[in-house]
């Protein structure tokens, strides 16, 4: 008898759209293949839901806050139910980016250099700052968001009118634009599962290159790299999934410029949609969309 899999999908973060993909799309698959599902909001209904389901596994689909930074995670810890992907600690040091790059930087994993800027705080001397430790152009982004939700490229001539509306977040970080391409790596458990380049038409690999199919984003799989290069990059990764004390399925985002590999962040809660990367690294590998969801619920019953 195939099991009862509840998927919570949707929350309240901006990336909430991508989450009702992923689990609508997670729901068809398993659904197809005999289990029961239910989707659930992660809200006032959930434990109600929970308690009359009986699941034997949640699938955790949400993305962003409250969903894959430790929040939701710390509420299923409550109900003794296996859940997939990260823990508490490990989801809420990989969404903090400043304490993720810290803990990089401590790991000798090169990210790029910067800064937090706090609103709260007299920034006056902040261009100057700026030109001195990151110099222009540089990535305006919030601390604890993901797929690229509110990211820019900031010059000396906008970065203010960027900061203004940017207001919301209270603390943002400031940091050194990397050029070069983009790389993408997926780790599964303790293997090295696979990488994929993104080319970008619009300026960079935004929210709209990652979810729009009018984007144009090229998918190039396998990766040009020289085989060393690409050992090194997949190393990386699994040291990044390691030391964050990731579970399951982990994405980490690199910029590889003048031949070396900046880790941008890691992703505990990768996308499965029809454009997300990990189910097409996944497939590449010989993989099946199912085969992968499915190895992702073993997992949560596994990890420690």
């Amino acid at each position: 008898m195939k099991k009862k899999i509840l998927i919570l999908a949707g929350g309240i973060s901006k990336e909430r759209l991508i989450s009702l993909d992923t689990g609508l799309q997670v729901a068809k698959e398993l659904k197809k293949n005999g289990y029961k599902v239910k989707i659930s909001e992660p809200d006032g209904s959930l434990s109600k839901n929970i308690n009359q389901f009986k699941p034997n596994v949640i699938f955790n689909a949400l993305h962003g806050q409250f969903g894959e930074d430790g929040y939701i995670q710390t509420i299923l810890e409550g109900f003794k139910i296996p859940y997939t992907h990260s823990g508490v600690i490990a989801s809420s040091l990989a969404m903090d980016k400043a304490i993720s790059k810290k803990i990089f930087i401590q790991n000798k994993i090169n990210t790029p250099k910067y800064i937090k800027y706090s609103y709260e705080e007299n920034n006056f001397d902040l261009i100057k700052n700026i030109e001195k430790k990151l110099k222009f152009p540089v990535v305006v982004k919030p601390i604890n968001e993901g797929s690229s939700v509110n990211v820019f490229i900031c010059t000396k001539k906008n970065i203010s009118r960027i900061l203004s509306s940017m207001k919301i977040y209270k603390e943002i970080m400031i940091e050194e634009f990397i050029g070069g391409r983009e790389i993408q790596v997926a780790i599964m458990g303790n293997k090295k599962l696979g990488a994929i380049e993104l080319k970008p038409k619009r300026k960079f690999y935004d929210y709209k290159a990652k979810y729009s199919a009018n984007a144009k984003t090229q998918h190039i799989i396998p990766v040009k790299l020289s085989k060393n290069k690409l050992i090194e990059v997949m190393d990386l990764s699994l040291k990044a999934h390691k030391i964050i004390g990731c579970n399951g399925v982990t994405r980490s985002d690199f910029k590889f410029y003048k031949n070396k590999f900046y880790l941008l962040e890691i992703n505990t809660q990768p996308g499965m949609t029809r454009l997300s990367l990990v189910p097409e690294i996944a497939k590449y590998k010989g993989i099946s969309f199912i085969k992968l969801i499915e190895w992702i619920l073993k997992d949560a019953t596994t990890k420690k």
